[in-house]
């Protein structure tokens, strides 16, 4: 285990990469090294709010740094990913871990060859409302989650699926823990050129099946799961960090009772990085591996591949 404090960076700094500064800033054991940007501007400013040094490039931190969180665009994360587990550094990469599956996979692979810490952003597992499930769910039948957003402002180098839906898959594939068996979406692009709303139903060995649904091109924000099992199910909302049960009344006419359970919220971002400094520093297995990023991209490979035929046919 280390005794310092762990060196970090933070590789793109934009709107989440700057988060990920202010979180590093914050806490007592790390130590922000500095932060890289391809845009030197935008490097200094986040450098200087947080007192730390700005880099032209992420070479410059080599031999500088035990962990980094790595946040450009999907296309660089690869990249970025291996040149930093080759030297054994750990890395928090958000999400999606990669652009294709062989990416991911060749990350994971390169992390246990140098025995670093993959971790990815998936958000959402360090949800206080998401993390309530734990220990209350067996034998889950089915999953409905609905994940949307305006059009949103920023840049956008991936379509829905890697930009939102991701998130429940992740979600999904965390309870479910069975091998998906079939997959069937439809999806339409409406701003950018790429699938901008979709819809998937995946079905599970078990007999598990989980409808998702994903728009960035909504009026509305919604970010929930509904989780059904026999007598009742939960409902979780992501955005408010609520968490639900609802069961069939017992006598009288037919009726529902909803029961609110009692979370302390908190914030998700602080707890992952906080998780991901926890694993750096006693060389834990995170709770959201790069295996389990893998297991999400490829699914979300398989609904935009049906999304593709679908369209076609």
């Amino acid at each position: 285990m280390r005794k310092t404090r762990i060196k970090c960076a933070v590789i793109g700094v934009g709107y989440l990469g700057s988060l990920h500064a202010q979180k590093y800033a914050m806490l007592p054991e790390a130590e922000l090294i500095g932060v890289v940007d391809a845009d030197f501007k935008r490097a200094e400013e986040i450098a200087a709010r947080h007192n730390t040094v700005a880099f032209r490039s992420y070479e410059e931190l080599f031999g500088k740094v035990d962990a980094v969180s790595i946040a450009t665009p999907t296309a660089y994360h690869h990249e970025a990913g291996m040149a930093f587990l080759k030297r054994g550094v750990d890395c928090l990469i958000e999400k999606p871990v990669a652009t294709t599956t062989a990416e991911a996979r060749s990350l994971v692979d390169e992390a246990a060859a140098s025995k670093a810490v993959l971790q990815v952003g998936h958000i959402e597992r360090f949800n206080a409302a998401v993390a309530a499930l734990a220990g209350r769910l067996n034998d889950v039948s089915f999953i409905h989650a609905r994940r949307l957003s305006p059009f949103p402002n920023r840049s956008t180098d991936v379509d829905v699926v890697l930009d939102l839906m991701i998130h429940d898959i992740d979600i999904v594939l965390s309870i479910v823990r069975s091998e998906v068996t079939s997959v069937d979406a439809a999806g339409v692009p409406l701003v950018s050129r790429m699938t901008d709303f979709a819809s998937a139903r995946v079905a599970f060995a078990n007999g598990c099946k989980a409808d998702i649904v994903a728009s960035r091109v909504s009026n509305e924000r919604e970010r929930k799961l509904i989780v059904f099992q026999p007598g009742q199910y939960f409902t979780v909302d992501c955005a408010t960090q609520r968490l639900s049960v609802s069961r069939a009344a017992q006598g009288g006419a037919p009726s529902v009772t909803e029961e609110d359970v009692s979370i302390e919220k908190r914030d998700a971002l602080l707890e992952e990085i906080r998780a991901f400094l926890q694993s750096s520093a006693t060389r834990q297995r995170p709770l959201v591996t790069g295996e389990d990023a893998l297991a999400a991209l490829s699914v979300a490979e398989a609904i935009a591949a049906s999304i593709a035929r679908n369209a076609a046919g």
